[in-house]
């Protein structure tokens, strides 16, 4: 069976300016062709209807997330030798492993993600919600990516994990360089180099830490992480490092994200604030419609460990799938007036957490984050205003991360 393709070079630029910058327009055009479209450029099938998405995160038995073997190992292992020891610290990623690994590690960090951990982060999350805004109470533009969006989310999760705030600033340093290579980011020739001096920054913040919850347990995560399972496993040291980094990376990088689409997505959509503002109890639905309008993820990669027919397209044994959150998110099969902000939606199934067994972990913290961020905003001010002149998007395959946004709050 011959692949569908795009027939076009330029529809094939998984990271051209439309792709980037307009990606609701692009994955448009995508699923329109076709919802499984085979991208010569990349070498891989790209898929953005809601249904086939869906069900490719359903798949861990043929499709599989591990990034050290397949294709993607391929590529990992030709890279250059002085990236070795980043590349160790990657493939310990549970997220970016399959069963049973996958399995062992997950249980272990999901003991720290229970519903009463999190719950209990509530009170510190709205207090740091009203410090970071009172400084622009009195209607100047601020860059609300770095003093809002990121410091929020870092702050909890180094909370969450035991950092420091003294190592804020270089967390946000690291994990920048970290993103370049985990996000797949283009134009970008030295990001491995970055990438390994920003990992080996983060192990060393992490290993002493790591070492006294091994010595002293707390109930926190990563004394979750280095207690042994019920078969009387444990992670090594290293193992709990890199999910440690994995997950103050996460925790704040994909959150920080999320705030600041759903803020462009208030400014383009007004009246959808003006909604929230009279009924603040919507800021629970609000926070799902952003996740599914403009969420912090764009598409995650898998590839196939058999052949076999998806959804009428054959995929053979070790090709590539492009798994496209955003274009499943926008799909008119699956949601009314998909390009249009509702925060009355419901129910609103979106793809923006993943599905089956790589849901994302920090979903329920990083919806705590942006519910209470939303209700207070809404509280405050009338109106939000983006001055930015023109957004300009991260040119990465994988996440959807503003290069700055100047906003302007209206107080009631």
């Amino acid at each position: 069976m011959s692949h569908v393709t795009t027939h076009d070079p330029e529809l094939d630029n998984l990271l051209g300016d439309e792709a980037i910058n307009h990606p609701e327009r692009y994955y448009a055009r995508l699923r329109k062709i076709n919802p499984i479209l085979w991208n010569p450029r990349w070498k891989g099938w790209v898929v953005t209807g809601y249904e086939p998405v869906m069900s490719g995160f359903r798949d861990a038995e043929r499709l599989s997330s591990d990034r050290f073997s397949g294709p993607f190992g391929a590529e990992l292992r030709n890279a250059q030798s002085s990236s070795q020891q980043l590349l160790g610290f990657l493939s310990k990623f549970f997220v970016w492993k399959d069963p049973p690994y996958h399995t062992r590690a997950r249980a272990l960090v999901n003991r720290a993600f229970v519903p009463r951990n999190i719950e209990r982060m509530r009170p510190r999350i709205q207090g740091l919600v009203r410090d970071l805004v009172k400084p622009y109470m009195d209607g100047q533009p601020f860059d609300f990516l770095s003093q809002f969006a990121f410091t929020l989310p870092v702050i909890v999760i180094s909370e969450f994990l035991g950092v420091g705030d003294e190592a804020r600033e270089d967390v946000r340093a690291w994990s920048e360089d970290l993103g370049a290579v985990i996000f797949v980011r283009g134009h970008d020739d030295e990001k491995l180099k970055r990438g390994e001096a920003a990992m080996r920054n983060l192990a060393a913040l992490m290993r002493p830490i790591v070492q006294s919850r091994i010595e002293s347990p707390r109930d926190d995560v990563l004394s979750a992480l280095s207690q042994p399972d019920e078969n009387g496993e444990r992670l090594s040291e290293d193992e709990i490092i890199a999910n440690a980094a994995l997950m103050v990376f996460a925790g704040h990088e994909t959150t920080m994200n999320l705030l600041a689409n759903g803020i462009v997505a208030f400014h383009n959509f007004p009246k959808q604030w003006e909604l929230l503002r009279a009924n603040p109890d919507l800021a629970r639905t609000a926070t799902e419609e952003i996740l599914r309008f403009d969420g912090p993820i764009r598409a995650l990669g898998r590839w196939a460990k058999e052949s076999f027919d998806f959804h009428g397209q054959q995929i053979e044994a070790g090709e590539r799938v492009l798994l496209v959150q955003h274009g499943a998110n926008r799909d008119p099969a699956a949601f009314k007036d998909p390009d249009t902000l509702d925060i009355t939606r419901w129910p609103n199934r979106h793809a923006a957490f993943g599905q089956g067994i790589h849901t994302c972990l920090g979903a329920p913290l990083a919806r705590l984050e942006v519910v209470e961020a939303l209700g207070y905003l809404a509280s405050q001010f009338r109106s939000i205003e983006v001055t930015t002149p023109k957004l300009e998007y991260n040119p990465t395959m994988v996440s959807r991360s503003l290069k700055e946004l100047q906003v302007r709050f209206h107080a009631q």
